[in-house]
């Protein structure tokens, strides 16, 4: 366990160092690069977190790096059914692949050969968050984790929670530990579109949601969702009336989403360089910089170039492993 806590730890520490996007000028675009629209593979459906991030890097690397993108929704498998799409595409740096920590958790589980560090180009990490437990405000059976504990605990198993739902994932991971440092029994209810996900808990078919705050901030400000426990250590002031879940007893470092974009080894190095140079460019830029905070993505530093990437990357494949050896999970 003391084993497990620690490589926890390292993943968790990586998530809130400071490494700041630099804004330095961008080197001359590569001959023949960007002459026509680069493809950005999102491996979710259209309106969750990793679609409106893709969408705001693209218009953001658009005005600062004169590309021009288009979008392209590929969900399925818990992220994991797009990547044929973007292994066959040509290294020629015009597909570019937006994915979550999911993809780590997927090849440290063995669930894909590629190795995020190695097989792919991180550009940039943009986006590291936290991820909550929402409820219907208008829920008569709870109204903050307290009473919602209770409930759990008078109805083991009979609790729904939507979820990603990927064997291995973030989610599922840090539920399992909930659930063992609180003696909880709750059934995870897998959605792979953000929208089912959203919508099974607003119209009552599931009992809570696991998500990250961004991602859900329309129905947080529209008041059909409310927060009652946040994986974090201190409680943001942004959510202070929702507890964290070491103030209730869940004694863990919890997991951070991060999302990133990758190119294919083998993409030409001036072609990567100006990418990356766009990537960081694109963090800087006033509305994409206004979209992120938007997101609280501003709680916890969420910018990692490209050997900052594969730091975080590399240490969430030795805390995955570390967790699935636990868990009897992975191949």
């Amino acid at each position: 366990m003391k084993v497990f806590q620690k490589l926890a730890g390292m993943l968790a520490g990586l998530a809130v160092v400071s490494f700041s996007a630099t804004a330095d000028a961008l080197p001359d675009k590569p001959a023949g690069f960007g002459n026509r629209p680069l493809t950005i593979i999102v491996p979710f459906g259209a309106g969750g977190g990793s679609d409106q991030l893709s969408r705001a890097m693209a218009k953001a690397m658009e005005e600062e790096a004169g590309l021009t993108f288009q979008v392209v929704n590929k969900p399925g498998g818990g992220g994991t059914a797009a990547l044929p799409d973007f292994m066959l595409a040509p290294t020629d740096g015009f597909t570019v692949l937006q994915h979550i920590d999911n993809a780590i958790s997927a090849y440290a589980a063995g669930d894909i050969r590629e190795n995020p560090a190695e097989d792919w180009i991180p550009l940039c990490m943009t986006q590291i968050t936290f991820s909550q437990i929402y409820i219907r405000p208008d829920d008569d059976r709870f109204s903050d984790w307290e009473s919602f504990l209770a409930y759990a605990k008078a109805n083991p198993g009979q609790v729904t929670m939507a979820n990603l739902g990927k064997v291995g994932s973030m989610e599922l991971v840090v539920m399992q530990q909930l659930s063992e440092a609180l003696d909880l029994d709750i059934k995870q209810i897998a959605f792979d579109k953000p929208a089912e996900r959203y919508g099974a808990l607003i119209g009552g078919h599931v009992d809570v949601l696991f998500e990250q705050p961004g991602d859900v901030r329309n129905f947080l400000d529209s008041g059909q969702m409310k927060p009652i426990l946040s994986f974090l250590d201190e409680r943001p002031d942004a959510f202070a009336d929702a507890p964290t879940h070491r103030e209730v007893g869940a004694d863990f470092e919890a997991l951070t989403r991060f999302r990133g974009f990758y190119v294919r080894k083998g993409v030409p190095q001036d072609r990567i360089d100006y990418l990356a140079a766009a990537c960081a460019a694109a963090f800087n830029n006033p509305d994409y910089a206004a979209f992120n905070e938007s997101k609280y993505m501003h709680i916890i530093d969420s910018f990692r170039d490209t050997e900052g990437s594969i730091e975080l990357i590399n240490g969430a494949v030795e805390t995955y492993r570390a967790m699935y050896e636990r868990l009897g999970i992975g191949k």
